[in-house]
């Protein structure tokens, strides 16, 4: 089963910007996910979606919160084998954009994303006022 390893969390004031880095392991050789994608968990409310990203043609999707201030990426590096990586940078941020924040594979219909696999451990991310 692929792993998914959320990092680059950290607390920031608003108005600054974080990275986000997501990297898989323990993957088959040559796997490449159909879509991959950013959810986050603020303290007492559900999970929601941020970002998305297809993965062979790097279209991407947003929550309207976050258009405009976050950009999602992937891994461009041309290998023999596939990296698997993908990125949230995120500017402007907003003491409301505290949350943790979470990767994962999935597919894209219909403009939604539909995660798939396991939850990790996620990355924390606490913007100050």
């Amino acid at each position: 089963q692929v792993q998914l390893v959320e990092s680059g969390g950290g607390l920031v004031q608003a108005g600054g910007s974080l990275r986000l880095s997501c990297a898989a392991s323990n993957r088959p050789f040559m796997y490449e996910p159909s879509a991959m994608g950013w959810f986050r968990q603020a303290p007492g409310k559900e999970r929601e979606f941020v970002a998305a990203i297809n993965w062979p043609t790097r279209d991407t999707l947003y929550a309207d919160s976050v258009k405009g201030r976050f950009t999602i990426s992937r891994d461009n590096s041309k290998s023999a084998i596939p990296k698997i990586a993908m990125y949230l940078q995120m500017d402007s941020l907003k003491p409301e954009d505290t949350a943790v924040y979470y990767c994962l594979t999935g597919i894209i219909l219909n403009e939604k994303f539909h995660e798939q696999g396991t939850w990790g451990q996620g990355t924390q991310v606490t913007v100050s006022s």
